[in-house]
């Protein structure tokens, strides 16, 4: 009678355990895109306002990297380049003598054409001789011609000191260039988060030296995770693009905690079955990768195994 009760038990168990085995479809690990954010510039860190576990915001600003040599620099820039402007002639007022004398070249010839209109009538009504008129006609040549000197001569003088002040414009550009770099070495001083999430892992502490490079710390964004699950070909027909699916994992009682999830990729090549993940059909030696998105609601984990069912 013992005997019977034994077999009868083990066959309860087989069964439960095949109904185990037929809750899930695939199962796999969960993982999420990690980013490590790294110093852009070489320094002291000066501040550092972070620990593992803060939730960050992108664009949130967490500490600098020391910055006084690189300002003293830019200051030293700056100050060569006011030395070098100071060598710019002012155009206008370089210039202003010759646009008076334009002025007053300008009147005198003007005086002249008019003298000379006045002369041409009179020539034309026998009053003026022709004497008096080519006196005349000579005086306005020579006030044109004086009025085109001034004017040659102020082009002149504007051509000198534009090709002056174009040469100190271009010793000042490298100076400008260099405070352009600077003000960008400035800028990657300041440490600030790039993408909103969760700090993971924490690389350096304030006082440290930080080289460009250095990784600072390891971030994700953990609102929601891709649950990368495996299915045999067999059951490739029976996933599809945004396909709502279930995702379990255990809970601390051995049962099931149940989660939405939608499929977002399947993988378009075949691969061996990972070692540590179980497929519905554990003798299928070729599986498809599929990641499902699932939301967190704080217990899943990075590497948690989950179930899936179709």
């Amino acid at each position: 009678m013992k005997k019977v009760f034994i077999i009868a038990f083990a066959a309860i168990g087989l069964a439960s355990c095949s109904s185990n085995k037929n809750k899930y479809d695939a199962s796999g690990t969960f993982e999420t895109t990690e980013t490590i954010i790294s110093a852009e510039q070489s320094g002291q860190i000066k501040q550092f306002n972070i620990k593992e576990g803060d939730i960050l915001k992108a664009g949130q600003f967490i500490g600098y990297i020391d910055t006084v040599q690189l300002q003293l620099k830019k200051e030293q820039l700056e100050s060569q380049i006011k030395s070098v402007e100071s060598r710019t002639q002012d155009i206008a007022t370089q210039t202003n003598p010759y646009s008076k004398q334009l002025a007053v070249a300008q009147s005198n010839l003007q005086t002249q054409l008019i003298e000379q209109k006045r002369i041409e009538n009179l020539v034309k009504a026998d009053a003026a001789t022709p004497k008096q008129l080519d006196d005349i006609n000579g005086a306005v040549d020579a006030a044109q011609k004086q009025l085109n000197v001034i004017k040659s001569e102020q082009a002149a003088q504007r051509s000198l000191l534009t090709i002056q002040n174009n040469g100190i414009a271009k010793d000042v550009a490298p100076l400008k260039s260099q405070i352009a770099q600077i003000d960008d070495q400035l800028a990657k001083c300041r440490i600030e988060n790039k993408v909103t999430g969760t700090v993971l892992i924490k690389y350096a502490e304030e006082n440290e030296i930080a080289t460009d490079g250095k990784p600072l710390y390891k971030i994700a964004d953990l609102s929601t995770l891709i649950l990368r699950a495996y299915v045999s070909g067999n059951q490739l027909s029976a996933v599809k693009f945004n396909q709502p699916v279930k995702v379990m994992i255990n809970d601390t009682n051995g049962n099931y905690k149940n989660y939405s999830g939608k499929v977002e990729w399947i993988s378009s090549a075949a691969e061996f079955t990972p070692k540590t993940i179980q497929t519905k059909d554990e003798r299928a030696n070729l599986v498809y990768a599929v990641k499902i998105r699932v939301k967190n609601d704080g217990d899943l984990k990075i590497g948690m195994y989950a179930d899936v069912k179709l």
